[in-house]
């Protein structure tokens, strides 16, 4: 938190923690360094680790933000004070990125009720591309495999079944999972479909609001570096990340633009028929996200309060899609 630490000239540090990372904003900068916890999914206990995840996303977001995305730095310490770079043998690593305009940012964008079309056909232009370019293959089409979606879907109900009764009922859990099960089953050949037509590709794999910044271009950043099987899958399951996160901050009319029009763009009308299975997904994902954090001791009660509560409401949101997509199924 001591501005003399960085590499260049800034008035004041801020901290910003999620379950995962802590990130220091300076004026003109920002800096992630990755917690050393390890969640199942995703492990960042040793040094070496931090190092080789905080490189793959460097070079994974470069893709959309090339600007953005700088260089990975050693912290060292030198006569006793930590510092951003060095050549003393590093203590840490740190992401360097370029500080984009927080008021620019999607769902500050929303907040303020100024969220239009126009911003969604931006996004859509810079998605339809970059869909097309990204990685493919039979390593990546593995992953559009309904055996290895169901595999996903159980280590989330695996990894929050101790939440029934505290942040989610039995009936909403067994619901969202009944619903899970069975439109893999009933749909199993549209999954094979997909696969054949090459919609599984190296995606971004958290797409929601927060994570897009609405400036002098459309910036796209902070895909899924961790884990490999929450990037790879279908373009269906990114789009319907921001679907989804648009619905929870309640425009729904701009998530159905928003899905139709890239489903148009690209060519992929059937994207609307999973739509509803993988909104489910990512807002249980949310859910469980939004638990680890009322979970992570080093986060100050107030926000722990609200994390819980937040979980709730997005455990309540996949609960609607799937007895929306349960209806449609039948």
């Amino acid at each position: 938190m001591d501005p003399v630490a960085y590499p260049e000239p800034t008035f004041r540090v801020e901290l910003i923690q999620t379950h995962i990372s802590w990130v220091f904003i300076t004026d003109c900068f920002a800096y992630k360094a990755k917690k050393p916890v390890d969640l199942g999914f995703l492990n960042f206990t040793t040094l070496r680790r931090r190092h080789h995840y905080l490189n793959e996303e460097l070079i994974l977001n470069r893709r959309l933000c090339p600007d953005v995305y700088l260089e990975v730095l050693p912290i060292t310490i030198h006569r006793g004070r930590v510092r951003l770079g060095g050549k003393s043998r590093p203590v840490e690593y740190a992401l360097k990125m370029r500080r984009l305009p927080q008021e620019r940012m999607m769902d500050e964008v929303a907040n303020r009720g100024e969220l239009k079309r126009e911003h969604l056909d931006g996004i859509i232009a810079r998605l339809v591309p970059f869909y097309a370019q990204a990685a493919t293959g039979p390593q990546i089409n593995n992953f559009g495999e309904p055996a290895l979606i169901a595999y996903n879907h159980e280590e989330n109900f695996s990894l929050t079944e101790d939440l029934i009764g505290y942040l989610l009922s039995k009936e909403l859990f067994e619901k969202i999972g009944t619903f899970a099960r069975n439109f893999l089953i009933n749909h199993r050949p549209l999954f094979l479909q997909r696969i054949r037509e090459d919609r599984i590709r190296d995606c971004h794999g958290d797409l929601h609001m927060r994570n897009i910044c609405l400036a002098d271009q459309v910036y796209i950043f902070d895909c899924i570096e961790f884990n490999y099987r929450f990037r790879y899958g279908d373009v269906a399951a990114d789009v319907g990340f921001l679907a989804m996160d648009l619905d929870f901050h309640g425009f729904k009319d701009l998530s159905r633009y928003f899905a139709e029009c890239l489903a148009v763009a690209s060519g992929d009308p059937d994207l609307l028929v999973m739509l509803d299975f993988y909104k489910c997904y990512r807002a249980y994902v949310r859910g469980k996200i939004a638990a680890f954090t009322a979970r992570d001791p080093e986060m100050a009660p107030e926000a722990r309060v609200q994390a819980e509560q937040t979980a709730r409401e997005y455990f309540l949101l996949a609960g609607e899609y799937a007895e929306a997509g349960a209806r449609w199924t039948a």
